[in-house]
């Protein structure tokens, strides 16, 4: 056997390979519909233990709001305004404030998970964690709301 007829044959199996390929893409690829079922499941599970989280924080940080958030995703924040008198009887405006939220679902069938936390106005992080919808792993995504929440608590107390 000549070198052509071996590269035609090493250019079929390629071909071959690549439909081959192509073909268990397409059937192990979920439809936009599955993506988005799979999406609105995460979004709810996530966002409640959000604010579940966010709400037991309230209840041993006094003076802290919760609010749920449907802007920009979909979650739930806690929130305090102070007032602080200097010397001179100046006053500042002190917010201190921690969002943690899904974003919105987006073409790339991501699923996004933001924070972020201020204390007495200046921001003290901001966190993003991410996966691909098929492959989010749940328990993974509630380790991080629970300890995104402890570090918040423990920077704010750790300033006020």
């Amino acid at each position: 056997m000549d070198f052509e007829d071996r590269l035609e044959q090493a250019i079929a199996r390629g071909s071959r390979a690549r439909v081959t390929r192509t073909q268990q893409q397409a059937a192990t690829a979920l439809s936009a519909e599955e993506y988005k079922r799979l999406y609105t499941q995460y979004r709810l599970e996530f966002s409640d233990c959000i604010e579940q989280c966010l709400r037991k924080m309230a209840d041993h940080m006094p003076g802290f709001v919760v609010q749920n958030m449907v802007s920009d995703g979909w979650g739930a924040g806690i929130r305090r305004d102070d007032l602080s008198v200097g010397a001179g009887r100046a006053r500042e405006n002190l917010f201190s404030r921690l969002e943690i939220m899904v974003r919105p679902f987006n073409s790339y069938h991501v699923l996004d998970l933001s924070a972020k936390g201020t204390v007495r106005n200046k921001e003290v992080f901001q966190r993003d964690h991410y996966s691909k919808l098929d492959e989010v792993d749940p328990e993974v995504f509630r380790q991080l709301i629970q300890q995104w929440a402890l570090e918040y608590a423990e920077l704010y107390t750790a300033q006020v």
